[in-house]
């Protein structure tokens, strides 16, 4: 990690959120947002009658489902510096230059870059089990770190 950040998060009596956690707050937020889509098209879940029926139904919503994504985790990001999974268990996120909770152009760069990462195999997030400041392609691009509460 770069001293200059490691030196600053000290400072600051701030640490580095855990895989573990961010995992945890992941999985919360995907599940939440999978529920409000089984809500959305709940008559339709319901008339499909075979699973495969199900899965055309969900990759019909395909691009619905990303902008929704997007649009939950610039808002949440932006207003709370976490989504409800990071508040959940306890972390979250932060601009490196300021240490305080990113604004409306980083949350939207971040939740972007983050729908694009998902696509790509999840890439960027093993990327971020990877990396020494546990920054995901989503948090280099937005300049973020995740840090615990």
């Amino acid at each position: 990690m770069n001293e200059d950040i490691q030196d600053r998060l000290y400072h600051e009596d701030m640490k580095l959120a855990s895989i573990k956690k961010r995992s945890m707050a992941f999985f919360v937020d995907e599940m939440l947002l999978s529920l409000l889509l089984i809500i959305g098209l709940g008559d339709s879940f319901l008339e499909a009658k075979t699973l495969e029926e199900m899965i055309l139904l969900t990759n019909k919503f395909f691009l619905e489902y990303m902008v929704i994504k997007i649009i939950y985790q610039a808002f949440f990001v932006m207003q709370y510096g976490a989504t409800l999974g990071k508040l959940l268990v306890k972390i979250r996120v932060v601009e490196i230059k300021t240490l305080q909770k990113p604004n409306v152009i980083v949350a939207l760069n971040r939740a972007i870059i983050r729908v694009i990462s998902e696509m790509l195999f999840y890439l960027g997030f093993l990327w971020g089990v990877l990396d020494p400041s546990r920054q995901a392609w989503h948090d280099k691009s937005a300049k973020t770190l995740v840090v615990d509460v």
